[in-house]
């Protein structure tokens, strides 16, 4: 979608926006949410970070997602001059700056974490992401090398939790300077808890009609948000994502967490169906020599959280939005070379 589509349908009269999932865990699904609601996260997000009318917003993320569609409805609802590039994996290239050097600096842009990756790869390119005085970064899991990156900038940069369904996000985290943490501070007016299976719960009645029952397994900071009264949370993974092996429920994400820092080919944690333990830990990776990795995981993991089987691919199978395609990765073991434990 351009961005002069996407213009014209927020300018007709109907009181929706259609906005399509990300496709993480299944097929991207359309939803039709309501542009006053829209509007109100608007306010939430610039409110909470101190933008004001006439600061400069980068629009870089494509516009088919509810991220870039909030870049253009912060832009219009709070008076934000926004600046539109081509999506791509290194938002910050030249091909861009004659737009940048227009104004002194950007107050605020939201990417993915392979663009902001990709631009602290560049010297140049570094510079101009250094100097946002606001960046959000969402759509995908932060990985511990990606933060350290990101532990000087002298501005503010922040990892974002949210969904479609709650109108991109309803909570951030601090990367970097004083107040950096792992856990997400919600938003004024947001509330969260936990249900039984330790999935949370947003109840946001500005952006989100009734409380709203994530498959995200969370829990809570012993300890209140220094910035407002809310409980503070970080996220374990999804509940779609435990792999119930030999009785013991091992969360997909919490594996990748650990193995991120030591690897360094694209990998993820999948499971397949094993007679004796009903589901057994895959580890997917894109380097040739997958089954060499097993001492290195055995070194590092909790011992029934090891793999019982490594596979390699060419390519891990991602979303658009650049999360892992989880339901892919399951149906590509199917057809690939497994190497069991003995």
């Amino acid at each position: 979608m351009s961005l002069e589509e996407f213009l014209a349908e927020w300018h007709n009269d109907s009181s929706y926006v259609c906005v399509h999932t990300s496709g993480s865990t299944g097929n991207p699904k359309p939803l039709l949410v309501e542009k006053h609601r829209m509007e109100a996260s608007a306010h939430i997000t610039c409110n909470f970070l101190g933008l004001k009318e006439g600061d400069t917003a980068l629009l870089c993320l494509p516009l088919d997602y509810i991220a870039g569609k909030m870049m253009v409805v912060r832009a219009l609802t709070c008076g934000l001059q926004l600046i539109s590039v081509e999506p791509s994996s290194h938002p910050m290239a030249a091909a861009n700056y004659s737009l940048f050097t227009i104004h002194s600096s950007l107050s605020f842009a939201a990417m993915v974490p392979l663009q902001v990756w990709n631009s602290l790869q560049v010297p140049e390119e570094r510079k101009r992401l250094m100097q946002i005085k606001h960046l959000i970064i969402g759509g995908g899991a932060i990985d511990e090398k990606l933060e350290r990156k990101l532990k000087d900038f002298p501005n503010a940069v922040w990892s974002t939790y949210g969904m479609t369904e709650t109108l991109s996000h309803i909570a951030l985290r601090r990367l970097n300077g004083p107040n950096a943490s792992e856990w997400y501070t919600p938003f004024e007016g947001v509330d969260v808890s936990l249900n039984d299976e330790n999935c949370l719960v947003i109840n946001a009645p500005a952006v989100h009609d009734g409380p709203l029952v994530t498959n995200d397994i969370a829990e809570f900071s012993p300890y209140f948000s220094p910035l407002t009264s809310h409980h503070s949370f970080r996220i374990l993974g999804r509940k779609d994502n435990v792999i119930c092996s030999g009785g013991i429920k091992i969360q997909a994400e919490e594996v990748e967490r650990l193995l991120r820092p030591h690897l360094n080919a694209p990998f993820c944690i999948t499971r397949i169906k094993d007679v004796r333990l009903g589901e057994a830990v895959v580890l997917l990776t894109e380097r040739q020599d997958a089954e060499s990795l097993r001492p290195l995981c055995e070194q590092i993991l909790p011992r029934l959280w090891n793999p019982r089987y490594f596979c390699s691919i060419n390519k891990i199978p991602l979303t658009e939005t650049g999360k892992i395609a989880r339901r892919e990765a399951e149906e590509l073991l199917k057809s690939a070379i497994v190497y069991e434990k003995k």
